[in-house]
C-alpha cells in the first residue's frame, strides 16, 4: 500500500468524491441491466440461455483481472493504474450502448470487466490512505455506503432509463460520471513516487484464466449445443481440464505460484471461499432470474420490475448498520447463521410464487433476502482472513474475490439453463394433461383458447409455457433453497476470529 502525500491529504474530500463516483459506477453496473435484459434481447436477437452472457461475460472478466491488477498498480503506479480503469470502463460502456449484435455488446462487457476489475481495490486503498488510521471505519463507511448505492438503485434505474429511453442509455449513464472520476483522479490524486516490481505468475495466470474462460463457454454454450455431443463443448471441457490440472500442478511445484500454497492449508479460508462461491450463485442467479420471470411472465413494465426489485439491495444496505455494531460482540459464525436462515425463508417463499401473484410477494422476499444477504457478506470476510497472516492478506482478497465471482457467473449459467430445459419438461408434462376430449378440461378453457381454431390452439399453447416457465423457476429458487441449507454444515469448519489488540476482529487487506 503506497502512502498518501501531503498534498492529497490535503485534497481528501476531492478525490473521495471522484473514487466514490468510480466506485458507484462500478457498482451499479452490476446490477442495472439485469432489468433491461428481455430489451437487449430482443434487440440483438439472442436467445434466453445466449442473453446471460451479456451479465456472466462482465464477471469472469472482472473475476479472472482482479488478481492481476494490484501486480500492474505496482508496476505502473496507482494512479496511472485508477486513470487507465476508469478511462477503461467508461469507453467500454459507450461501446455496449452502440452495440448491435451479441457478439459486440458481449465483447465490449468483457472489455468492461477486464478495465472495471481494478476500481474497486484501488479505490479502497486510496480512501485508507487519505484517511488518518483513527478515521479508517469512517472511510470504508464512506466507501460501503457507494458500493451498496449501485444494487440499490440499479434496478430502479434500469428499469425508468429502458422504459423511457433505451436500454443503451444503462450504458451512456456511466459517460458523465466516468468522466468527472477521471478528471478528479487526474487533476487531485499525485502520483506515485514509488514504483515497485513484485514476481508475477504468468503461466498459472494463463492456466487459470483459460479454465475460468472454458468452464464459461461450457456452460454457456452447452444448451444451445446439446452438451456432450457437440465437438464445441467436448473441446471446452479437454481445455478446463488440462488447464486446471497444469495450474494446480504448477501451483505445487512453482517457487513463485500464482497463490502462496499456505492459503490452500488454512481451514477458515479455503472453507470461507468455497461458501463464498455459494454466496455469489445464490445472490446474482436471483437478481438475475427475477427480472425476466415478471416482463416475460407476469407482465411487469420494466420500470416497475427494477422497482419491485430495488428493495433487495435496501434490504443489504439496511443490515449493514447492525452488522458493523455486532462484529466483534457476537461469534461470526452465529451471525452467518442468521444471514443463511434469512436467505433460506426468502428463498422458501420464493418457492411458492404463482402467476397471479401481486408485486407485495416480490418485495416481502427480496427485503428479507437482501437482509440476510447483508449478514453474511462482511461476517464472512472476517472469518475468511481470521487465521491468515497479514503478509497474505492482499493475495488472498484477490483469490477470495476470484472465486466469488465465479459463483457468480456460473450460478448464473446454470440456473438460466435449467430454466430453458426445465420449461421444455414442464411443457411437455402439462401439455399430456390438456386433453381437448375431457369436458372437465374444456370447460376450463376460456373462448380465446378454444384448440378447434388455429388462434385459439396457439393461445392454449402460449398459456402453456407461459404455466411451464414458472414451474421452471420455481424448481430454479428450489433448488437455491437447499443449496443455502447446504451451506450451513460448513460453519461448523470454521475457526472462531482472534481478535487484534483493540479489540477488532481481523478482516481481509482492502488493497
Amino acid at each position: 500500500m503506497s502512502v498518501a502525500s501531503t498534498e492529497d491529504r490535503a485534497n481528501r474530500w476531492p478525490i473521495t468524491i471522484s473514487v466514490m463516483l468510480a466506485t458507484v459506477m462500478n457498482s451499479l453496473d452490476t446490477t442495472i441491466a439485469n432489468v433491461a435484459l428481455p430489451h437487449i434481447q430482443g434487440s440483438v436477437s439472442a436467445s434466453s440461455d445466449q442473453i446471460t452472457w451479456v451479465l456472466t461475460s462482465y464477471i469472469v472478466a472482472a473475476a479472472i483481472m482482479t488478481p492481476l491488477s494490484g501486480w500492474m498498480s505496482d508496476r505502473i503506479g496507482r494512479k496511472k493504474m485508477f486513470m487507465a480503469s476508469i478511462a477503461g470502463f467508461t469507453v467500454a460502456s459507450m461501446l455496449c450502448g452502440i452495440a448491435t449484435s451479441l457478439p459486440e455488446i458481449v465483447l465490449f462487457r468483457l472489455i468492461q470487466g477486464v478495465a472495471g476489475a481494478a476500481l474497486i481495490p484501488l479505490s479502497q486503498a486510496e480512501l485508507l490512505d487519505i484517511y488518518p488510521k483513527e478515521q479508517h471505519g469512517q472511510a470504508m463507511a464512506i466507501w460501503g455506503a457507494g458500493a451498496i448505492l449501485g444494487p440499490i438503485l440499479g434496478p430502479a434505474l434500469g428499469g425508468y432509463l429502458t422504459e423511457n429511453f433505451s436500454w443503451r442509455w444503462c450504458f451512456y449513464i456511466n459517460l458523465p460520471v466516468g468522466i468527472l472520476a477521471f478528471l478528479g483522479v487526474m487533476f487531485f490524486i499525485s502520483g506515485d513516487k514509488n514504483i515497485r516490481s513484485k514476481p508475477f505468475d504468468f503461466l498459472g495466470f494463463g492456466m487459470l484464466t483459460l479454465f475460468v474462460g472454458s468452464l464459461q463457454l461450457l456452460l454457456d454454450r452447452g444448451p444451445s449445443q446439446d452438451w456432450f455431443s457437440s465437438k464445441e463443448i467436448t473441446t471446452y471441457v479437454i481445455l478446463a481440464a488440462i488447464s486446471l490440472w497444469v495450474f494446480i500442478s504448477h501451483t505445487i511445484t512453482s517457487e513463485h505460484p500464482f497463490f502462496d500454497r499456505a492459503l490452500a492449508r488454512d481451514r477458515n479460508f479455503v472453507t470461507a471461499s468455497i461458501f463464498g462461491f455459494f454466496v455469489g450463485v445464490l445472490l446474482f442467479s436471483t437478481m438475475a432470474l427475477l427480472p425476466p420471470m415478471l416482463q416475460e411472465l407476469m407482465g411487469y413494465p420494466v420500470f416497475l420490475s427494477g422497482l419491485v426489485t430495488m428493495p433487495r439491495g435496501i434490504g443489504s444496505w439496511v443490515a449493514m448498520f447492525f452488522v458493523g455494531r455486532l462484529i466483534g460482540k457476537v461469534d461470526t459464525r452465529f451471525i452467518l447463521l442468521f444471514g443463511l436462515s434469512l436467505n433460506a425463508f426468502a428463498l422458501y417463499q420464493m418457492m411458492h410464487f404463482d402467476l397471479s401473484m401481486t408485486a407485495r410477494y416480490v418485495v416481502i422476499s427480496g427485503v428479507i433476502q437482501g437482509f440476510g444477504i447483508g449478514f453474511i457478506f462482511v461476517p464472512l470476510s472476517t472469518l475468511a482472513f481470521a487465521t491468515v497472516s497479514p503478509a497474505l492478506r492482499p493475495e488472498g482478497s484477490a483469490l477470495y474475490t476470484l472465486i466469488r465471482n465465479m459463483g457468480s457467473s456460473v450460478g448464473i449459467s446454470v440456473m438460466e439453463a435449467l430454466v430453458v430445459s426445465n420449461t421444455q419438461v414442464a411443457h411437455s408434462s402439462l401439455a399430456a394433461h390438456v386433453v381437448t376430449s375431457n369436458p372437465v378440461v374444456r370447460s376450463g378453457l376460456s373462448a380465446a383458447m378454444n384448440p378447434t381454431t388455429a388462434a385459439g390452439a396457439m393461445a392454449l399453447n402460449n398459456e402453456i409455457t407461459r404455466q411451464a416457465s414458472m414451474v421452471a423457476y420455481i424448481d430454479d429458487f428450489k433448488l437455491m433453497f437447499f443449496i443455502t441449507l447446504a451451506c450451513i454444515p460448513m460453519l461448523l469448519i470454521m475457526r472462531k476470529p482472534k481478535a487484534q489488540p483493540g479489540g477488532e476482529p481481523v478482516h481481509a487487506a482492502l488493497d
